[in-house]
C-alpha cells in the first residue's frame, strides 16, 4: 500500500497508513507522533480525518494522548498488558502484574505451532515454558512459541517479566490483538506439579493466538492455570 490515501473511508485509509508507519518501525515505541495538522499536510486530507484516524487508534491502543503533551506509538508497558491481555486476577479483586520464572527455550520444528502460526511445517519456532505467580503463588504455567525468523536470537537471551514489551522494543514486533479460548481440563502431571497441584486437578486452559499490527500470527501462548483463589476477568463493552 502506498503512503497515500486511496477511494476507502478516508479516516480508515488514513489509519492505516499510520498504522502501516509504526508496523515498519518509522514511529517506534513510546516515540510521539507529529502533530496532526503535519500528519493532514503529508498525507493531503483534513485535520479532522486525521483526528478520527487517531481516535480509532486510541480506542485500539496503538496509541496514547497526553494532554498537553501530544500523541505517542503505545507501550507495552505492565499497565497496559495487565488491563489489555492479562485477565487473571486474585479473588480479592486487585489487579497484579504476575512475576515470571522461565522454565525452558527451545529451538526447532513444532509443526503445531507452525500451522497456527502459519508457517511452512519445517520452519524453526522458539517454544518457551514458564511458570506464572500472583501473591507468590504459582498459578500459570505457559507454554509460548513464537516464529524463529521475526525474533532471532531471542533464545539466547534473558527473558523480562514482560514479554510483550520485549517483543516491540528488541524485534520491532507489536501486539495489535488476540483470540482466545478458555476450556476446563484436567492437570497433567508436569504442569500439576510446577504449580503445586495433582495430575487430574481443574486447570483453565488458555488457548491465545497473538497478531501484529499487520495482522500476522506472531505469538501462541497456552496457559494452564490453578483457578483456586483466582478468576478470568472478561470487560464486555
Amino acid at each position: 500500500m502506498d503512503d497515500t490515501p486511496g477511494y476507502r473511508p478516508l479516516y480508515r485509509q488514513v489509519r492505516d497508513i499510520l498504522v502501516k508507519r509504526i508496523a515498519t518501525g518509522v514511529w517506534q515505541a513510546g516515540q510521539i507522533l507529529p502533530s496532526e495538522g503535519d500528519i493532514a499536510a503529508d498525507l493531503g486530507v483534513s485535520q479532522g480525518t486525521v483526528r478520527k484516524a487517531l481516535d480509532e487508534m486510541t480506542a485500539e491502543n496503538l496509541v496514547t494522548r497526553r494532554q498537553g503533551r501530544g500523541t505517542f506509538v503505545a507501550r507495552h508497558d505492565d499497565a497496559r498488558i495487565l488491563f489489555q491481555f492479562f485477565k487473571l486476577l486474585p479473588d480479592t479483586g486487585e489487579r497484579r502484574f504476575p512475576e515470571s520464572r522461565v522454565l525452558s527455550v527451545h529451538l526447532g520444528p513444532e509443526s503445531e505451532a507452525a500451522r497456527i502460526l502459519d508457517l511452512a511445517e519445517t520452519e524453526s519456532v522458539i517454544r518457551i515454558e514458564r511458570v506464572r505467580s500472583l501473591d507468590e503463588q504459582p498459578c500459570i504455567f505457559e507454554h509460548i512459541y513464537l516464529p524463529e525468523s521475526l525474533f532471532r536470537g531471542l533464545d539466547q537471551r534473558d527473558l523480562p517479566n514482560n514479554l510483550y514489551q520485549l517483543y516491540s522494543v528488541g524485534y520491532g514486533v507489536t501486539i495489535a490483538r488476540a483470540t482466545e479460548r478458555l476450556k476446563a481440563v484436567a492437570a497433567q502431571k508436569r504442569e500439576a506439579k510446577a504449580l503445586g497441584g495433582a495430575p487430574g486437578d481443574p486447570f483453565l486452559r488458555i488457548d491465545r493466538t497473538a497478531y501484529a499490527l499487520d495482522s500476522r500470527p506472531v505469538e501462541w501462548r497456552i496457559s494452564l492455570c490453578r483457578t483456586e483463589s483466582v478468576h478470568y476477568l472478561s470487560d464486555l463493552r
